[in-house]
């Protein structure tokens, strides 16, 4: 099983594209547990995450959470702000394994 992990300012804008990367995960047959939380609880869930996606309004933390991110081995990256704008599950989906995928 792989474990997606989002973060956002408060962990609600991100519900939404949590549900609509499970629906995606789920018609692709792809065994995931996505979920998301507030910035101040990355440091408590990131070591239960195989990939950490960002929202774009938390860019400013990339280099101090990559930090962390190293630490305990886990991907990160900014979620593209088109794809968390439109609420493109898919897309949110395919780039967090892709980051899987690279470190394979």
């Amino acid at each position: 099983m792989k474990h997606i992990l989002l973060a956002c300012s408060a962990g609600m804008s991100t519900s939404l594209l949590v549900s609509k990367m499970k629906e995606v995960a789920e018609e692709k047959g792809i065994d995931v547990k996505i979920w998301a939380v507030a910035q101040d609880k990355v440091t408590k869930d990131i070591e239960q995450a195989d990939v950490l996606l960002i929202g774009p309004q938390m860019r400013f933390l990339k280099k101090k959470l990559a930090k962390l991110a190293d630490e305990v081995n886990v991907h990160l990256d900014v979620i593209d702000p088109t794809a968390y704008g439109r609420i493109d599950g898919e897309a949110v989906l395919n780039r967090a394994l892709e980051l899987m995928e690279e470190a394979n």
